[in-house]
């Protein structure tokens, strides 16, 4: 195997990462059914970077809901989905309508939903971490835990129920039922060449600078760098990162509201590609999740280098 196609590999098996609140239910049904209404919210605002061709339909008047269903129906029977469900989700996202998707089976909504997901951050899974209240009863506890499997068994999804306790990266598809509450313990970090940080954020990201604060009392994020020069390739121009951990070979962008903009949301994805293909994770994450939700930020990031110091990959 070459040394390009073991870098396609080695990036290859992450997927995309949806966290989720789940109110908790005594009922598995409850839970389930309102997992995929979140789900499908969250593709919803991700329209259509998920359907190839309805990029430039951006009002739902006119014939646009009708074309964008027919885009919808071509693009699933290209890629062995649902067209039917594909083309109600794809109309729903355009009108703000969850109407006519919610007549989709269980079964056939977290299927698709799950593509749809992955799809649109260019990722062969979807993976949710799905964090519950504090202080679950006994009912609510088992019913999320069984809604966790169904969601593994039936919508093809990695699944990781956060409880106050960090958890490892599993790429297989299952679900994590929370162990009984034990003291928090920071994992141990082997002894590197490379100084705990180098660079700054910069001064003018809010989101940056509260990242990089929380990430100073934490030893398993020795190594990283803030606003570096990266060169995927030898044939590719240097890009600048917001945040990279260069022995682990991730990427962490952090994005403000300029990332929605069509143009700029087109120059991200093919730039994630580029660095993915020369063997770089990026995981991206806006200003918003950073400064209102910066322990989901913590979870994730810690989770995803453990897995690659614990695989190798990267080094």
């Amino acid at each position: 195997m070459s040394d390009w196609e073991q870098q396609i590999l080695a990036s290859a098996d992450a997927p995309a990462i949806v966290v989720q609140r789940t109110a908790g239910s005594p009922s598995q049904q409850a839970t389930v059914a309102a997992v995929l209404d979140e789900m499908e919210a969250t593709a919803g605002q991700l329209f259509p970077a998920w359907l190839p061709g309805a990029e430039g339909i951006t009002t739902s008047a006119g014939a646009a809901p009708v074309a964008v269903r027919r885009l919808a129906v071509a693009h699933a029977a290209a890629t062995a989905q649902s067209g039917p469900f594909l083309a109600d989700l794809a109309a729903a996202a355009l009108t703000g309508s969850t109407t006519h998707t919610r007549r989709h089976q269980p079964e056939v909504r977290a299927r698709g939903l799950a593509r749809v997901l992955a799809a649109s951050f260019n990722r062969p899974a979807c993976a949710l971490l799905l964090r519950p209240p504090d202080h679950l009863d006994e009912a609510a506890t088992l019913a999320l835990a069984q809604a966790a499997q169904w969601l593994v068994d039936h919508g093809r999804l990695t699944v990781w129920i956060d409880s106050d306790s960090p958890y490892g990266v599993d790429s297989r598809p299952r679900a994590v039922v929370p162990p009984p509450a034990r003291p928090r313990r920071e994992p141990r970090v082997r002894a590197r060449r490379t100084p705990n940080v180098a660079g700054k954020p910069h001064p003018s990201s809010r989101a940056e600078v509260a990242l990089e604060t929380a990430l100073a009392r934490r030893t398993w994020a020795a190594g990283r760098a803030w606003n570096h020069t990266v060169r995927p390739g030898p044939l590719v121009n240097p890009v600048r990162v917001d945040l990279l951990w260069k022995r682990e070979r991730c990427v962490v962008e952090i994005d403000g509201d300029d990332h929605r903009t069509p143009g700029k949301f087109t120059e991200d994805r093919n730039r994630d590609v580029m660095l993915q293909l020369n063997g770089y994770a990026v995981l991206r994450f806006t200003n918003t999740q950073v400064l209102d939700d910066i322990d989901n930020v913590l979870v994730l990031l810690q989770q995803f280098l453990a897995s690659r110091r614990r695989t190798g990959k990267g080094l």
